[in-house]
Formats: C-alpha cells, sequence, structure tokens
C-alpha cells in the first residue's frame, strides 16, 4: 500500500529520471524544497521504485572472456572492470545479477548458497515478471555468532526480485555432531527443502577461502582444532563444503555434519552459476572450476587472468 510519501517520491522520480529534470526543477514542479526532492529520490531508491542498471560491454567481450570460456568449458563468463575507488563486491554482484535476470525464466528452480558476495547480488536484483519460480536455500545459513550469514536477506531479496516462493532452510551449516546432523535431516519438512536444493534447475553460488578471516571460520561452528586442519589441507569451500587443491573432501570429520547440497549433487545441477573475486578466492574458483563445479562464472578482471595463466601453465605441463 502506498502512502503520499511513496507516492511523491515516485512523481520526483520520473520527474528526475525520465523527464531529465534538474532537482531544483522537480522542486519547482512539486512545490517542494530541493533539500525534499534529494530525499524523495533517496526514498524511492530505498523502496525499490527505481533501479539503475550500468551495461558494461567489456563484462562480455573481453579477451580473458573468451579465453576462461575455452579453458573451463563454461556456458557464459563475466569478467568486471572497477575504475579507482569503486568497489568490487558491488560490480560482482551487478554483472551477477545482470546475468540471473537472463537465465531465470518461468518455473525455474534456483538453488541459494549465502555470504557477501552472495548478499551483493541479491542487492542488484530488479523485480522481473516471472510465474512459478521456486527459491530454495543450498545450506543452512543460521549464525552462532554476531557474524551475520545473510542468509535471509538474501533468500528474500531472491524471492521478492522474481516473485518466488521461498524456502528457507532454518538450520546451521554445520552441526555440532554428524547424530544431531541425521536426526534433523529424518524431519519431513526439512528433507523436502534438501530434496528441494539438490534437485534444482539453476545454483547460484560463491566460494569461500580456507583462512582464518573468512566467513565460514567465524560463526562458531568449527573448533580451534578443526580451523587448524582445514586451514591447513583446504583450499576453500562451496557451500561450506571445504576441499584439497583436487577438489576432494578436505575435513571428512566436518563433512558428516554439513547441513546442505553436497558437492557432487552440485556439479549434477543443469546450470551453475559461480560469482567469486578477490586475491584470497582465486585458489578456491581455480579448482571449484577445475572440479567442473560450475557452467557460468562471474569474476573480477585480476581474478580472471590469474586463472588464464594458471590454466596456461597447467596445460603446458601436460
Amino acid at each position: 500500500m502506498l502512502d503520499q510519501k511513496d507516492a511523491q517520491s515516485i512523481d520526483a522520480a520520473k520527474l528526475y529520471y525520465n523527464s531529465g529534470f534538474s532537482q531544483a526543477e522537480v522542486a519547482h514542479h512539486l512545490g517542494v524544497s530541493r533539500p525534499t526532492v534529494s530525499k524523495l529520490l533517496s526514498h524511492a531508491s530505498a523502496r525499490g521504485f527505481v533501479t539503475i542498471s550500468i551495461a558494461d560491454p567489456r563484462e562480455q567481450s573481453d579477451e580473458l572472456v573468451g579465453q576462461l570460456r575455452q579453458r573451463f568449458a563454461l556456458a557464459d563468463v563475466r569478467v568486471t572492470t572497477t575504475p579507482p575507488g569503486g568497489s568490487p563486491l558491488a560490480d560482482l554482484g551487478s554483472a551477477g545479477a545482470a546475468l540471473l535476470e537472463e537465465l531465470i525464466e518461468d518455473g525455474t528452480s534456483v538453488g541459494l548458497s549465502w555470504g557477501e558476495t552472495m548478499s551483493a547480488v541479491a542487492s542488484h536484483l530488479r523485480r522481473q515478471p516471472r510465474e512459478g519460480v521456486e527459491i530454495v536455500q543450498l545450506k543452512g545459513g543460521h549464525s552462532h555468532t554476531e557474524r551475520s550469514t545473510k542468509d535471509f536477506y538474501t533468500l528474500q531479496a531472491f524471492s521478492h526480485a522474481f516473485n518466488a516462493e521461498a524456502h528457507l532452510l532454518p538450520l546451521p551449516g554445520i552441526f555440532d555432531s554428524a547424530e544431531a546432523k541425521q536426526w534433523v535431516e529424518r524431519d519431513r519438512h526439512i528433507g523436502q527443502i534438501l530434496h528441494k536444493g539438490a534437485s534444482v534447475s539453476v545454483a547460484v553460488f560463491t566460494v569461500g577461502s580456507a583462512e582464518q578471516e573468512s566467513l565460514a571460520f567465524n560463526l562458531g561452528y568449527l573448533t580451534a582444532a578443526e580451523k587448524q586442519q582445514i586451514e591447513d589441507k583446504a583450499v576453500g569451500d562451496v557451500c561450506s563444503r571445504f576441499f584439497d587443491a583436487r577438489g576432494e573432501v578436505a575435513c571428512p570429520a566436518v563433512d558428516a555434519r554439513t547441513v546442505g547440497i553436497s558437492l557432487a549433487d552440485l556439479a549434477t545441477r543443469p546450470t551453475r552459476v559461480l560469482v567469486a573475486g578477490g586475491a584470497s578466492k582465486a585458489r578456491a574458483i581455480w579448482v571449484a572450476l577445475r572440479k567442473g563445479l560450475a557452467t557460468h562464472l562471474v569474476t573480477d578482471q585480476a581474478t580472471a587472468r590469474k586463472l588464464v595463466d594458471w590454466a596456461s601453465e597447467a596445460s603446458h605441463k601436460c
């Protein structure tokens, strides 16, 4: 239900963005002050009445795109370029959202992981006229600490954008024991959500780095000894499944306590969109691509160059 401020903010946005009026001209037409126009435009943006999309042709036409598609047998690649002072995470989110708006059609079942990158993607989604879309959380996201996984926000934003039914997995990502996890998974409702997650047609996920600063290390799931073991053996994680340099499970005891889609089930999904970038995640992205976990990739330019260089080095060794 729109209130008077909502309606006035929409009028201001139409005059400013569609008609090309200055804020002073908008103020004159609406009979308000210029500072009020600025506040109305901010309100329109916060309420989702205004969305701004920037089409950067470099994301799809860069030479790196072709090299990555060929070397990792990817269906599509988007490589972001961030200007000085810009936000690499925001650019990844924007490019990821643009790709998903192309991929998600009526009747699509979409599986989501969580984290800062996924939240950035969610925040850049625009409303799409879709029907019959389902959004399923691929792994538990409840945190035992003050650090947030932003799982609920991500699920809610995707559902809002695609007019979709949402299926939340209200559990921690990693249980204290394998027995507790097994008991919970016997619940009919939880079992149905896990089955839906393992059967989605489009899986959207990121990777995490296996280091003390990573989000997965700071949610209260792991003991100090387990963190050290993972740091020693793993290069990263996908959906809280930690893997080593060969793409194999790095810590079976922790994996047995992890709730959500397995790497094996993820690899069978028809469309698998990996959105990730940054130096700390480069090695994990490399292993995930070599393991065949992704069909689509969104990453930044510096990471893309590393991936191409490593792929070239690997091919020369063969």
